[in-house]
């Protein structure tokens, strides 16, 4: 009786020591610690910002909540633990390269020159560049932009993409950089610009924010592709694939369709665009 209880406790030890040596990196840090840092936005509504009382919510904080405890499973932690770590347009992808932040679930978008700090899971939505224009200013399209001063936030893929177009078409735009969506609409009300760049969905959930809605258009034009990553730190092979693989366990099961609807409902069904994502990234077992 003694023979078989103490093999048993040596193959259960065995077993243990075999699953934590096949960890490494950051997954074996989440396994060790029991604990999953989650960078995450304050100004990214509806994807990542503050509720109320202070705390996280948004669409892909969301995602990120789920991820987490698929992950743990993964890993046969029981009971993950969240640290949230609340980071900006400039520092995001410095959180995680350094180790301040495992994941960042903001709106992030996967660029090749991005990918050179770090890395990213599958597309969790998919959205474009415009503009919201004052109507004073007379900019109803991109037809009438040439001269225009445009407030973006400095560091992003719209700042890039405006750059991008406006070299190409000899536009003349007169870019004035910001450091929060914030500021940015706090200039367009305070007639500073004439219209503010950002992600569609991004603006048309955040112009609430201005005192007048109706003053203000939103051009209808696309001015970029922008696919939404989660960040993750570079050359953790390990990490990737458990978080890519809790993304094609949501989608494959169908629990994106509560999310989406809790934060995007009121604006109809995901485009042809995103339901593709969605079936790209329901990768099989």
């Amino acid at each position: 009786m003694l023979r078989a209880a103490s093999l048993a406790v040596s193959l259960v030890c065995a077993a243990a020591l075999a699953h934590a040596q096949g960890l490494d990196g950051r997954l074996k840090k989440i396994a060790d610690t029991k604990t999953i840092a989650l960078a995450h936005r304050t100004d990214a509504t509806p994807f990542s910002f503050l509720d109320e009382k202070k705390q996280p919510i948004g669409y892909t904080v969301d995602l990120c909540k789920r991820i987490a405890t698929l992950v743990a499973a993964q890993v046969k932690v029981a009971d993950i633990q969240v640290k949230w770590v609340p980071v900006t347009s400039q520092d995001r992808f410095e959180a995680v390269a350094k180790g301040r932040a495992d994941l960042e679930c903001g709106s992030s978008t996967v660029t090749l020159s991005r990918m050179k700090q770090v890395d990213f899971s599958s597309f969790i939505f998919i959205d474009g560049t415009t503009l919201l224009a004052a109507k004073a200013s007379g900019v109803k399209s991109m037809v009438d932009v040439p001269g225009k001063r445009i407030a973006v936030v400095a560091g992003t893929t719209n700042e890039k993409a405006l750059a991008d177009l406006d070299r190409r078409r000899q536009l003349g735009l007169r870019f004035v950089t910001v450091k929060s969506r914030d500021e940015g609409f706090a200039a367009l009300e305070e007639g500073k610009v004439d219209a503010f760049a950002g992600d569609k969905l991004l603006l048309m959930a955040s112009s609430s924010k201005v005192k007048d809605p109706k003053a203000y258009t939103l051009l209808s034009e696309d001015l970029s592709f922008e696919p939404y990553a989660i960040a993750l730190p570079r050359g953790e092979a390990g990490l990737r694939q458990a978080v890519n693989a809790a993304l094609a366990q949501i989608y494959r099961e169908g629990e994106i369709v509560p999310i989406f609807n809790k934060w995007f409902g009121v604006l109809g069904e995901p485009t042809g665009l995103v339901r593709a994502m969605f079936l790209f990234g329901a990768i099989p077992e």
